[in-house]
């Protein structure tokens, strides 16, 4: 019950009583007739829970955000290592674009100076040019009537081939022929050891004997030796004549063998005539000299890879029989360009050397004779006015050149000047060094296979390497006219002429000196005229348009 100071007269609340209702009531709950509101209960609700619940949703939080720290430092990681190798590979692609790009620049260089190579080789075509032979064809072929039928013989022929390669070769081949002309068993020839040379190489060393004898068998009886009964016999040793004639081995040395079982011939060389055989008997010293004596299987392997390794060039090639080689210059006399030290040194060789005949010669007679060796330098002039190109591939057919400047005037002009030393390995020429007869086996082979063959001095080389191109399809070969040359090159070099003038007048001289077809030259010595070997048309090429049978033509000609 309220009090009378509680209230004043007229039953209103005093202030103090309102203040402690309006607490006391606000505590009272709504339902009990309090000033009561559910949100502040609410607040204060979640005031409470968000102290009690801060601390575990803060740690929770921490939680989250240092994944979420870890998440992007992993993801930046994968995002720079995905980065990274895509940086690499673009350096890379773009180094490897670099080198194809670098590559092919090069490639292109390289085209372009092959191609403009080849504009300055061909520009002059007329150089590489083969010869015209449609209408010639090789005829050598034995007749049924010409085949050995029988095993009869009048005795046996052994022979001493004498000189270096080409000289045993073509004496060999005459043998051949002379020993069907006798009626004779050939025995398989020994090789000259004593020459300049001093080769120790034997027949089977050099040829191939089996071949040699397979080839033959129908047209000549061959042995490997002489019958053991017959080794102790009494036999003639002799030297034929030389240029000798069928009728002289018929009469006079066949009629031997009635007393001498065994005939020894000492000396091969030059012992047949060229002409005024018979057609068989022609036909037979080719089949012997191009088909017969074929070189050993080890000559001929190497030899054809050092031609294939020349062919690999892409590029024609020359073949340059350079017989500036210190035996020929002695032999001839020739010591034009050479130094009085030199000159001296070959007199020596000459009068040491017994059977050279000659030993007072007259070398600057012999020049203008148009018979010395052309020099390195009178080489290279001759080529340039010729038309080579200077970038052209030479390769040298012969051995050492001699003299002190040697072969070094021809490189300074036509660097690419490659021998057999430079072709083939060390270990590839090991087994020839000692035997020069192989070694020329070699340049044999290389120089029968090339686009063009030169040579500077008319010998058994060159006479045997022009004749089976001959042969074998009139392949471009050059004979330098030396006796006009040299007068040419003495004039240009005093400046008598111009060089366009030089080079005008030599084109013009060997228009017709370049293995075309002609008929072989005859005059009245044998010593003067065309060797059989170095023209071998007419006797073993034919011209198809001439009276031959067609069935002849047809069934033994080889076309080129």
């Amino acid at each position: 019950m309220a009090t009378s100071a509680d209230h004043n007269s007229s039953g209103s609340v005093s202030p103090g009583m309102m203040k402690y209702k309006r607490r006391r009531f606000s505590e009272i709950p709504e339902e009990f007739g309090g000033n009561y509101s559910p949100y502040k209960h609410y607040n204060a609700f979640f005031r409470r829970k968000e102290r009690s619940l801060w601390p575990a949703m803060r740690i929770s939080m921490d939680r989250c955000l240092f994944g979420l720290i870890l998440v992007a430092f992993f993801s930046t990681l994968v995002l720079a290592k995905s980065a990274l190798m895509n940086t690499l590979h673009d350096f890379k692609s773009e180094r490897v674009l670099i080198q194809v790009i670098q590559q092919t620049v090069v490639e292109r260089n390289n085209n372009n100076m092959a191609l403009e190579s080849t504009k300055s080789k061909f520009q002059n075509h007329n150089i590489w040019t083969k010869i015209s032979s449609d209408k010639y064809y090789q005829c050598i072929n034995r007749s049924r009537a010409e085949r050995r039928d029988d095993t009869s013989t009048n005795g046996y022929l052994m022979v001493h081939a004498n000189g270096g390669l080409n000289q045993m070769k073509t004496g060999i081949s005459d043998m051949v022929a002379i020993a069907k002309i006798m009626n004779a068993t050939l025995v398989l020839p020994s090789l000259d050891h004593k020459s300049y040379w001093t080769d120790p190489s034997d027949f089977k060393d050099v040829f191939n004997w089996r071949h040699f004898m397979e080839v033959l068998k129908e047209d000549i009886s061959i042995v490997e030796s002489l019958p053991p009964e017959l080794e102790a016999v009494n036999h003639i040793q002799m030297a034929p004549v030389s240029w000798s004639k069928a009728s002289y081995y018929r009469g006079e040395i066949a009629p031997l063998f009635k007393e001498y079982r065994v005939i020894k011939f000492t000396r091969t060389n030059a012992r047949l005539v060229n002409n005024g055989l018979a057609i068989s008997i022609q036909r037979l010293r080719c089949r012997a000299m191009y088909q017969a004596l074929a070189f050993s299987d080890r000559i001929v392997e190497l030899g054809n890879i050092l031609v294939e390794r020349l062919k690999n060039m892409n590029s024609p090639y020359v073949a340059l029989h350079l017989r500036y080689e210190k035996d020929m210059l002695s032999f001839t006399g020739c010591s034009y360009n050479l130094t009085e030290a030199e000159d001296e040194e070959l007199r020596r060789l000459r009068y040491k050397t017994q059977h050279w005949k000659e030993k007072e010669i007259n070398s600057t007679e012999r020049r203008l004779n148009g018979v010395c060796p052309m020099t390195p330098r009178e080489v290279a002039v001759f080529l340039e006015a010729m038309g080579f190109p200077f970038d052209t591939n030479i390769y040298i057919v012969a051995g050492d050149i001699y003299g002190q400047n040697g072969i070094k005037e021809l490189r300074a002009k036509y660097p690419n000047v490659i021998t057999h030393y430079d072709l083939a390995t060390e270990e590839e020429l090991e087994p020839f060094r000692k035997c020069q007869n192989q070694l020329a086996a070699l340049d044999n082979i290389i120089a029968l296979e090339s686009d063009v063959f030169v040579y500077t001095y008319d010998g058994n080389m060159a006479k045997a390497v022009k004749g089976q191109r001959e042969f074998e399809g009139f392949r471009k070969t050059i004979c330098p006219d030396k006796w006009n040359f040299v007068r040419l090159i003495d004039q240009y070099d005093k400046g008598l002429i111009s060089w366009e003038s030089f080079k005008s007048k030599i084109k013009s001289l060997h228009e017709d000196r370049m293995g075309a077809p002609h008929l072989r030259t005859i005059a009245d010595s044998p010593r003067t005229e065309e060797s059989f070997y170095a023209n071998p048309y007419p006797g073993c090429i034919c011209d198809k348009s001439k009276d031959l049978p067609i069935s002849y033509r047809t069934n033994r000609r080889r076309t080129w």
